[in-house]
């Protein structure tokens, strides 16, 4: 049994049969409680979560829905809305609201049951610093957040320890390796949480597995795409640190992840349909997964459960509306899951209850 901390600390706790069988009974010093409120308790066997509110142990609902969030159509027109899916099944999308304004190349974090949209271009290309944010179980419109610390656009997925989320890195040739961090609960701006080791101005990989946060691949500005593969501790502010590196450059990408596997996908000077994956506790180098079902770049991810990641979007030289999905922990080749109400080039997603 592995008690992971969201705030940097793992202790390991030996028991003499499955996890699983006494998520119901467990006796009172099983668990630590001299603990910070938000960490969080991994049953090894089968995945699932509690974390702890400060007084006592509670379940993790994993996630069940999917948002997928403006983006970009053929026609040049910015979109503001939002559309979901039941991660579980697959199908086509549905309308779930729209953000506050049009835009597009945004990043995203969660909490499960909140969902925070931040930056993008807005239709005359301008960088945008605004933060939205939706309760994911409930369909309708966006409400405005706050702000991002600097403007910028051609993010991938934020990381999350469900009570802070961090986006990371893109903008601009200067401003490419910031990370600013927010705590997902509470409204208001944006806070420093400091830089990645490279400056890249598209689109970035995010994955997580609730303490360590890892941001992969992107362009160095200019078009020279990297392999760098960076990690954070969510809960302690600081910069980032290396991880390893992807098989390939590539840049235009997002990621899918659970507790223990992050899965990435990219393309570079040519259109790649290649998925990566790393352990996220262990630091090294990427491994293959699979492919998508088709070769594309601009696609969104961020949609997950413990068990499936979902792509959505994305251009194969005319933009998509085909939404993919991965069995997160065994490798191969993604499936089609269904379609968005839109075609749409560099979306953006999360997943929450």
């Amino acid at each position: 049994m592995l008690f992971r901390s969201g705030f940097g600390v793992e202790w390991i706790l030996t028991i003499t049969y499955q996890d699983s069988k006494r998520i119901s009974g467990l006796s009172t010093d099983t668990k630590p409680t001299n603990v910070p409120s938000g960490n969080t308790f991994v049953y090894t066997d089968n995945g699932k979560r509690k974390w702890y509110d400060g007084s006592s142990w509670l379940p993790i609902d994993p996630a069940t829905r999917g948002l997928f969030a403006t983006g970009l159509k053929p026609s040049g027109t910015f979109i503001s809305s939002i559309d979901y899916i039941t991660i579980a099944t697959t199908g086509n999308a549905t309308n779930f609201g729209n953000l506050s304004s049009v835009r597009y190349g945004g990043s995203s974090t969660t909490s499960y049951t909140r969902g925070c949209f931040g930056g993008g271009n807005n239709a005359s290309y301008v960088n945008q610093n605004v933060i939205d944010y939706v309760t994911i179980a409930t369909t309708g419109n966006a409400t405005n957040f706050g702000s991002l610390t600097v403007a910028r656009s051609q993010q991938g997925s934020g990381v999350t320890n469900l009570t802070r989320g961090v986006f990371g890195g893109t903008g601009s040739a200067t401003t490419g390796n910031i990370a600013d961090y927010i705590t997902i609960a509470t409204t208001g701006n944006a806070t420093s949480f400091g830089t990645l080791t490279v400056n890249v101005t598209d689109r970035m990989g995010g994955v997580t597995d609730f303490t360590k946060g890892c941001f992969a691949g992107g362009d160095l500005y200019p078009n020279n795409y990297t392999s760098v593969i960076d990690y954070i501790t969510i809960a302690t502010t600081g910069n980032a640190t290396n991880f390893g590196n992807l098989t390939s450059i590539r840049g235009f990408g997002d990621g899918v992840s659970n507790t223990t596997r992050g899965c990435f996908i990219g393309s570079s000077t040519s259109i790649l349909s290649v998925i990566d994956y790393i352990t996220i506790a262990t630091t090294g180098n990427a491994t293959s997964f699979g492919n998508l079902t088709q070769a594309r770049y601009g696609v969104a991810g961020g949609v997950n459960s413990d068990v499936r990641g979902v792509f959505a979007g994305g251009n194969s030289g005319g933009y998509q509306n085909t939404m993919d999905y991965i069995t997160i922990m065994t490798t191969g080749n993604a499936t089609s899951f269904g379609q968005l109400n839109n075609t749409v080039f560099i979306p953006s997603g999360c997943s929450g209850s």
